[in-house]
């Protein structure tokens, strides 16, 4: 990977791209007269507030305050830094991503995350050859029913028994021992004392949406604890966003339809080596919402592996719990527990593809678990066990999204307690009405705080049409004006002027990273009436304009009037006091 990504580039992506195509991929919308909306998939709501501008090429969500461009959304959405959402953005238009070389063309900087993953991905390819040479570790595989051909699918590796394999062969400069100790595979006492994270371990590489190797889960081999022992955060992984068996369950199966979450690597390794190639691991933690966007953005249904013991319903509720708020129309979750003792690994070697495949037909949906896990816990065939079941469920009802699913969950709950289904819904309005209302996010109250005048109407019309740019001059002035806006106006003039074709959502692109970025986010869902057609728009911006010297004019006259009254004006500052004097 070369340098920086040239702008020019940015500007074309951002012309070819459609943001209500890409959005509409990831979130189901609809159109609501000249724009499209949906319920918001960055918090959870009922009412939809989420909104996308096909002509600003922009969204915004005026629940929570979230907007963006198409690569912002990327960003938001997937987890994605900047550079990955314009590869992600680029690869679905078809578009190759050109880099920039420094002036000799010969010296290709690297940026700091790339040279993390290629550490990430030397690591992996010296574990991969370990375990071809430890005699000792592929019988442990042999043991466990792997096959090599799966070892090689997944990527398996063995990290030998000494403390410094990787420093060795990797950390001869101190660049690479830096990468070493940010990816966590190297760990730092003191500057004296480093060694390897990972040692006398069977190697799960885990593995991002693009097939990059991003951290390691570590199986020991004998008896030890930890048993397994994973890769902390970093830059370039984060674990409660990845799952691992994820890309390879992708790249397995053609049209994935189902996934099932499982809670160890080698129960997804041991799955695919039965057949079974679409089970994926949380790493070492309860599955999050995070990941559970994530599965639902790809297939309709997710299966929930766990034991069948105390420790497994109590996971199998947390799952339940985070899946609530992002399950709506043709979208599924269910629950499939094991006998006490198995896991998905044991069981299949024991009884095979096919009997395991029939545990996975006849799993729980959450329907079911939801409503026979709180019976377990309460009899309801009192008054008042009923009263208690319908509290405890109330709660969990509500977090469901409005439409036939959530319907049907509060007819369900209606006849186990034998009232009306208005009647829930009656108490449940009573209960929102007595509630206080929610105060708005920081976002909104910010935006509703932003002031109507002048400077910020030209500064977002600009932005929302950059054509305007060749309409009317601006004093170069303005340029180096102290008033607030003035200078930000006229850059965005220059910019749009330099480039005639730029979109709306490419002029705000290049304030990207700048100070400037969040203002002309929130100007950029403004809205300035009376600009409906061109002939308008061109009326109201030069009217702005006309404001704007004409206050610009004032607050110098009073800067030259001061240094009047001070004795201080040079020549010119004195025709220019008496040319604003006699305007």
């Amino acid at each position: 990977m070369g340098g920086r990504i040239p702008q020019s580039f940015i500007d074309d992506l951002m012309a070819r791209a459609d943001i209500v195509d890409v959005i509409n991929a990831r979130v189901p919308l609809k159109k609501k007269g000249r724009e499209y909306g949906a319920c918001c998939p960055f918090h959870n709501e009922k009412t939809p507030s989420f909104t996308v501008s096909e002509s600003k090429q922009f969204y915004h969500c005026f629940g929570c305050g979230a907007h963006g461009t198409a690569i912002g959304f990327l960003m938001e959405y997937e987890h994605l830094d900047f550079v990955d959402a314009v590869e992600t953005l680029a690869a679905e238009y078809q578009m190759e991503v050109p880099r920039e070389q420094s002036p000799n063309q010969a010296v290709i900087v690297k940026d700091h995350k790339q040279a993390l993953y290629e550490m990430l991905e030397q690591a992996s390819s010296l574990y991969q050859q370990q375990l071809r040479r430890s005699d000792r570790a592929v019988q442990y595989l042999k043991q466990r029913g792997l096959s090599g051909e799966i070892a090689k699918k997944y990527r398996l590796g063995y990290a030998p028994k000494g403390w410094n394999f990787l420093l060795d062969k990797l950390g001869t400069k101190l660049d690479d021992i830096s990468s070493l100790k940010t990816t966590g595979m190297v760990v730092e006492k003191s500057t004296q004392k480093r060694y390897d994270r990972f040692r006398d371990r069977i190697m799960f590489p885990i593995l991002d949406r693009r097939g990059r190797t991003i951290a390691f889960g570590g199986r020991i081999i004998d008896e030890g604890e930890p048993k397994y022992l994973n890769s902390p955060d970093t830059p370039v992984f984060h674990k409660g966003n990845e799952l691992y068996g994820f890309y390879e369950a992708r790249q397995a199966v053609r049209k994935l339809e189902r996934i099932i979450v499982v809670e160890g690597y080698m129960d997804v390794v041991a799955l695919a080596q039965n057949g079974i190639e679409y089970a994926v691991a949380s790493l070492g933690t309860a599955t999050t919402k995070e990941q559970i966007q994530q599965l639902f953005r790809t297939v309709n249904e997710i299966i929930f592996c766990f034991d069948g013991d105390q420790a497994g319903y109590k996971a199998a509720w947390r799952a339940l719990e985070h899946t609530l708020p992002l399950v709506r129309d043709g979208l599924e979750a269910k629950f499939l527990f094991l006998p006490t003792g198995e896991d998905p690994d044991s069981q299949v070697r024991k009884e095979g593809k096919q009997a395991f495949q029939s545990r996975l037909e006849n799993a729980v949906p959450l329907s079911e678990f939801l409503f026979e896990r709180l019976r377990k816990e309460i009899d309801i065939h009192t008054m008042d066990g009923k009263a208690r079941f319908a509290n405890k469920a109330k709660p969990l009802l509500k977090m469901l999204q409005d439409g036939v699913f959530s319907d049907l969950m509060y007819q369900r709950l209606a006849q186990l307690i034998g009232v009306g289904v208005d009647k829930l819904k009656d108490k449940q309005a009573i209960a929102e009405i007595e509630q206080p209302k929610q105060q708005p996010s920081a976002a909104s109250r910010h935006h509703q705080q932003i002031k109507q005048n002048a400077t910020r109407d030209a500064i977002a019309l600009l932005l929302q049409y950059p054509e305007l740019a060749i309409e009317v001059e601006l004093p170069e002035t303005f340029a180096n004006s102290a008033l607030q806006g003035f200078p930000l106006l006229a850059e965005l003039q220059y910019t749009a002027k330099a480039s005639p074709q730029i979109t709306s959502s490419a002029l705000l692109e290049r304030w990207r990273n700048k100070k400037d970025f969040e203002i002309l986010q929130k100007l950029m869902q403004r809205k300035i009436y009376g600009t409906e057609d061109k002939a308008r728009r061109v009326k109201v911006f030069s009217d702005a304009i006309k404001s704007l010297i004409a206050k610009y004019n004032d607050a110098r006259f009073e800067q030259l009037e001061s240094k009047l009254k001070q004795g201080k004006l040079n020549n010119a500052e004195l025709e220019e006091y008496k040319s604003l004097l006699t305007r």
